[in-house]
C-alpha cells in the first residue's frame, strides 16, 4: 500500500453526529468482492450451481469494517464471504462481513460492513495491512 493512497475520513461523514464508528476510517482506493449466493456442490448428472458476486467500490475503511457503495440492497444481518482487494495490492484479502446498515444513495445503497474475525479468513493480515497505513507518517 502507498501511503498516498489513503486519507483520514470522507467528505460525507454524518453530519448530525451519528457516526458510531470505533476506529478511524481511511479513504482509499479499493474493490469489494461480496459473494450473495455460495455454489452448490454438483449433484451427479447436473450442472453446478455458480456463485453471485457483487462487485462494489468501496468508499472507507478501518481494520474493523468497511462503506461501500452497492448497486444493490444488501440484508442488514447477513453474513457474507467477502475478497477485498487493495489498490496498491497483489492479492485480495479474503473476509467474513455483516451487514450493518444499508440506506438509500439516489439509485444505489450506502452499506456498512463489520469485518468478523475468524482463524479462516485473512483477517490478520487485514487488520496489520490497515494497521501498517494508519501508522505512516
Amino acid at each position: 500500500m502507498k501511503d498516498a493512497d489513503y486519507t483520514f475520513g470522507t467528505r460525507d461523514d454524518p453530519p448530525d453526529g451519528q457516526d458510531n464508528r470505533l476506529y478511524y476510517r481511511l479513504t482509499a482506493r479499493a474493490r469489494i468482492s461480496l459473494e450473495l449466493e455460495a455454489s452448490c456442490p454438483k449433484p451427479q448428472g447436473l450442472p453446478i450451481a455458480s456463485n453471485r458476486e457483487l462487485a462494489c467500490g468501496v468508499r472507507d475503511l478501518s481494520a474493523s469494517g468497511l462503506r461501500l457503495l452497492s448497486h444493490e440492497k444488501l440484508v442488514v444481518g447477513a453474513l457474507l464471504s467477502a475478497s477485498v482487494l487493495l489498490d496498491s495490492q497483489t492479492e485480495p484479502f479474503a473476509l467474513i462481513v455483516e451487514v450493518i446498515w444499508c440506506r438509500s444513495h439516489g439509485t444505489d445503497y450506502l452499506v456498512g460492513l463489520r469485518i468478523i474475525e475468524s482463524e479462516q479468513t485473512a483477517y490478520v493480515e487485514w487488520t496489520e495491512a490497515v494497521a501498517k497505513v494508519m501508522e505512516a507518517p
